[in-house]
């Protein structure tokens, strides 16, 4: 599970790098749509191949929730705060997920509760990432509400998911709820955006990555992870996530790295490293 974990926080990191190369081409939302549109279509062709059967009806609702929190709207409120505070800020607002996830999995998830060492270590981890992003309190305080929320409906869809969806497919799960999203995310920038889409090879190469591998696969990867672990646990290891974005922009953007950035990625190892520390926890009970 480590393993995989991994591998879905290097494709998100990286694809900080994909979606900043690729907001040059394209008007910000409508480049998430394509993304999630290119992502939900290589998972149907999967649904055909494997002959995934349609929704179940009491699954159907749940799918369409999730599409709207976790695809339509978090990309929308991450996009638009984007255009009053910093890439940083906004960065560390949406990962603060894991503080919610865990908060809401407290109350709400049998044998997945806040102990202090989690507490402790999600702390650390969030004042690693703060840190890390070296962020700067400006802008809109309606802006900074607007990307908050981008990570407390991000732990609202991970707690259906959690508690509604745990028998569901979770390939089927993902290309329902990316589907309805994608559909919302076309409709806001139709409705709202403006300025013209550059195509040319390296736009298909972002969307391509953003649409398969940090899209598609990383979404399945990410529902997998959720299922079997504890919400907790699953959540706060997504804090390296902007680190790797910082780290990635440093390599291949060279973007400035500074020593409080180093210092940052330090506690948000150790915060994770305290949260996976097998204490007296228990193996959380099938749902």
């Amino acid at each position: 599970m480590q393993l995989l974990s991994l591998l879905l926080c290097l494709i998100w990191g990286f694809n900080f790098v994909i979606m900043k190369l690729g907001n040059g081409l394209f008007p910000p939302v409508l480049f998430a749509a394509f993304r999630f549109l290119i992502g939900s279509g290589a998972l149907f062709l999967i649904i055909f191949y494997k002959r995934i059967s349609f929704p179940k009806k009491k699954h159907f609702k749940w799918y369409l929730v999730c599409g709207l929190l976790q695809t339509t709207y978090f990309n929308i409120a991450i996009q638009v705060s984007l255009n009053s505070i910093s890439a940083g800020l906004t960065s560390v607002l949406t990962y603060s997920m894991p503080l919610f996830l865990s908060i809401m999995a407290h109350y709400w998830i049998p044998g997945d509760k806040l102990t202090p060492r989690k507490t402790a270590g999600i702390a650390i981890g969030i004042i690693g990432l703060i840190l890390a992003m070296n962020i700067h309190l400006s802008g809109s305080p309606w802006m900074l509400l607007l990307a908050l929320s981008s990570a407390i409906t991000w732990a609202m869809s991970n707690l259906i998911i959690k508690q509604k969806l745990q028998d569901s497919d979770k390939v089927q799960f993902t290309t329902w709820q990316m589907t309805f999203g994608t559909l919302g995310l076309f409709i806001y920038s139709l409705l709202f955006e403006h300025g013209a889409s550059h195509w040319n090879l390296e736009a298909v190469g972002y969307l391509l990555f953003s649409g398969l591998l940090a899209s598609a696969l990383a979404f399945v990867l990410w529902t997998y992870i959720l299922s079997k672990i504890e919400a907790s646990r699953a959540s706060v290891t997504l804090l390296t996530v902007p680190v790797i974005g910082v780290i990635s922009g440093w390599l291949f953007l060279h973007e400035e790295l500074r020593a409080t950035t180093l210092t940052g990625i330090a506690l948000v190892l150790l915060g994770i490293c305290i949260v996976n520390i097998k204490g007296k926890s228990r193996k959380m009970p099938s749902i």
